[in-house]
C-alpha cells in the first residue's frame, strides 16, 4: 500500500470535487491537502484544507506543504471571468504554475494536469493557445512524472448551468456512438471518469510526461473501479471467514 499525501487544486470544481473524494476513499492516499480559497463543507479525517491567496506565491509555497503528487484541477470560463483574458490566463495557467515552483521545491514527485483536446500553443483558438501554453510550462519542471489529461466535454453536474454546453453535452451524447477512431478522443467523458482516472494515475510507479486522452482516461478509470471492487471482495472474505 502507498502512503501518499496529495494535494489539490481547483477542489471545489465538478471535477475537483470528485477527485476529492476518490483521494479520501482510497487507502493508498493517506493525507488529501487542497489549497482552496474558501473553506469547503467537507470534513474527513483525511483531508486538510489550507485557505490560500493564490495571487501571492509566498502564501502558496507555505500553504502547499510537503507532499508527493499535485492534481490541478483548475480552471475558469470566458462567463467567470467577463471576458477578461488577462484575469483568464492568471488563474488557467499562472496558479498552476506558481504551484507546480513550490511542489517542486518541497520535494513533490509527481505533478496531474487537466488541460484539454487539442490544446496547443500555437492554436489560433484562446483556449486551446492557452491550454498548450500552460502544458509546455508545466513540462518545463522536473517532477519525476507529469500526467497531462486531454479530455473533450465533460458530463456531470456543474454548480452553475450553461445553456452552450448543456446543448454541446446533448449533441455530443447522441453523436458519441459514431465517434470512433481516431475520433474517440473527442467523445464527451464523465467527470466522475476523470477523476477515478487522476486518482489512479497519482499512484502508479511511473517516469516522464504522459497524455491521455479518452481511451486511455476509460481504461484507468475501470482499472480503479477493478481494484476497488477486488478490495472490497477480499474484506468480506476476510470479514466472512
Amino acid at each position: 500500500m502507498n502512503e501518499l499525501t496529495a494535494v489539490v487544486l481547483g477542489a471545489s470544481g465538478l471535477t475537483g470535487s470528485l477527485l476529492v473524494n476518490e483521494l479520501l476513499n482510497d487507502p493508498d492516499y493517506k493525507t488529501v491537502r487542497v489549497l482552496v480559497r474558501k473553506t469547503l463543507t467537507l470534513i474527513h479525517p483525511k483531508l486538510q484544507q489550507q485557505i490560500v491567496d493564490f495571487n501571492n506565491k509566498e502564501d502558496i509555497f507555505q500553504k502547499i506543504g510537503e507532499g508527493d503528487v499535485l492534481f490541478s484541477c483548475i480552471g475558469t470560463t470566458q462567463k467567470k471571468v467577463k471576458g477578461d483574458k488577462v484575469l483568464y490566463e492568471k488563474i488557467d495557467h499562472d496558479i498552476p504554475v506558481n504551484c507546480a515552483t513550490a511542489a517542486i521545491a518541497n520535494n513533490f514527485k509527481k505533478f496531474l494536469l487537466i488541460s484539454s483536446v487539442g490544446a496547443n500553443e500555437n492554436s489560433s483558438n484562446f483556449y486551446l493557445k492557452l491550454k498548450g501554453r500552460t502544458e509546455h510550462s508545466i513540462k518545463q519542471f522536473p517532477f519525476e512524472s507529469i500526467s497531462i489529461f486531454q479530455p473533450s466535454l465533460l458530463n456531470g453536474r456543474k454548480k452553475e448551468k450553461r445553456t452552450g454546453e448543456q446543448i454541446a453535452e446533448t449533441i455530443m451524447d447522441l453523436l458519441s456512438f459514431l465517434m470512433l477512431w481516431p475520433l474517440l478522443k473527442y467523445r464527451a467523458i464523465g467527470a466522475d471518469n476523470l477523476a477515478r482516472a487522476m486518482a489512479f494515475e497519482g499512484k502508479q510507479k511511473k517516469n516522464g510526461i504522459h497524455y491521455y486522452r479518452y481511451p486511455e482516461i476509460m481504461d484507468m478509470a475501470r482499472a480503479l473501479i477493478s481494484e476497488k471492487e477486488e478490495s472490497e471482495t477480499k474484506m468480506e472474505t476476510t470479514v466472512n471467514k
